[in-house]
């Protein structure tokens, strides 16, 4: 069990605590186990979509970090980082890279700073995507990342939890406007899936909806096309580049879509 941090409240289901437990993490309390097996009942596929898109997560780090000359990244969204986060992947290809990590929750940030070993190297700030001009004004960003230079901005399983209320087409649009060109843009979200080759019904959407509405963040999902009209002024790059950069070890299939999750890697020209 994961020490109670003070002053939150662990009987909100939280989401970036039940990715930790689709990932077979530790760092979740009983509300989030909760949440997380009623997902994975109604959506079977849930776990598995997020271990691969951690490998996914692996294979554009070291495509960008080898062949496009990346060595800034910027994981807006981060979660709890587990093993194999950005710094450790850029790591294994360049020592000198650069990693700035953002999240709103102050304990994922408190979190990720303990496993930061390279303080230097690797920072971690507390910033909202739903906020993106004070985020990439962050000082601490500002200080760490030099944004006249190419930078790969990540983010992963975060879009889906900003609602059309919130604009992420301007969001994007913001974050694109700051990256200097040749800079990257690595992106996973949920669609509305299939179970079994079925559509979900509608119950079981609706479910689904209920049970992140409980939780910290309501879920978002867009279908393919309207994720790919919010990365307008990017070039959209055929994931299944990367599988070439997946270990004998690793999960297959990385690098290519699926029936619940969406992943793309885009360039800015």
């Amino acid at each position: 069990m994961p020490r109670r941090p003070e002053g939150v409240d662990t009987s909100v289901p939280n989401i970036a605590r039940m990715y930790d437990y689709y990932l077979g993490g530790k760092d979740n309390f009983q509300a989030d186990r909760v949440a997380a097996e009623e997902i994975i009942r109604l959506v079977p596929a849930a776990r598995t979509e997020a271990m691969t898109n951690r490998q996914f997560l692996r294979l554009a780090v070291r495509y960008l970090a080898m062949d496009a000359g990346i060595s800034q990244f910027l994981d807006i969204g981060v979660g709890l980082p587990t093993q194999g986060a950005v710094h450790e992947v850029a790591r294994e290809v360049s020592d000198g890279a650069r990693v700035a990590y953002v999240d709103y929750d102050p304990v994922v940030v408190s979190h990720a700073n303990a496993l930061l070993t390279q303080p230097d190297r690797s920072v971690a700030v507390r910033g909202d995507l739903r906020e993106p001009a004070a985020l990439l004004a962050d000082p601490v960003i500002r200080g760490h990342l030099d944004f006249s230079r190419p930078v790969a901005v990540f983010l992963l399983a975060i879009l889906h939890f900003v609602s059309a209320g919130d604009d992420p087409a301007q969001i994007i649009a913001t974050i694109r406007d700051a990256l200097a060109p040749g800079s990257y843009l690595v992106v996973s979200h949920v669609v509305p899936g299939r179970v079994q080759d079925r559509e979900v019904a509608k119950e079981i959407a609706d479910r689904i909806y209920e049970i992140y509405g409980r939780a910290t963040e309501p879920l978002s999902p867009r279908t393919p096309a309207e994720i790919a009209a919010l990365l307008d002024g990017f070039e959209l790059i055929e994931p299944e580049i990367l599988a070439r950069y997946a270990r004998p070890h690793e999960l297959g299939g990385a690098a290519s879509q699926s029936p619940v999750g969406w992943r793309v890697l885009a360039r800015k020209p």
